[in-house]
């Protein structure tokens, strides 16, 4: 007799946890009847009772779906959204990378050529030349 109260035992928790896995995972719009986490403290509280009610009242049967959950002549259910990608399988966001990198480095090589130049213009100032303008870029001031 021991045996067979273990097993029920058993079978209840492992009832329970699947109510809670269920209840947890499904979305917003499947949930009927209470808010998620009342459903939860039921479960939680009431194990058997509460995971029967989850199967029974507690969740919305989905469209196409037969009442195993699986849909019909299908494996997984079909995407609504489109399937989020990786950012390293994202031709997009390697492309963007490229050019934020291009960008990146334009503006370093522009800023090292300017500390260059006041440096060259520093250097002649100090020895007496005059600062040689005809290197500089087209809008550049001296010192900047």
């Amino acid at each position: 007799m021991a045996r067979l109260y273990v097993l029920l035992f058993v079978v209840q928790i492992v009832l329970a946890v699947c109510a809670l896995i269920s209840c947890l995972s499904a979305e917003e719009g499947e949930i009927k009847a209470l808010p998620r986490i009342a459903w939860v403290l039921i479960i939680l509280f009431f194990p058997l009772l509460g995971s029967l009610a989850w199967f029974a009242a507690g969740r919305e049967r989905v469209a196409g779906r037969p009442a195993g959950g699986a849909p019909k002549g299908r494996l997984l259910p079909p995407r609504e959204r489109p399937r989020p990608v990786a950012p390293d399988d994202d031709p997009e966001f390697l492309r963007s990378l490229g050019e934020r990198s291009r960008q990146e480095d334009g503006e370093l090589f522009r800023r090292w050529e300017e500390d260059l130049r006041r440096r060259e213009d520093e250097m002649r100032r100090r020895d007496g030349e005059p600062p040689r303008e005809e290197d500089r870029p087209e809008g550049s001031t001296p010192g900047a």
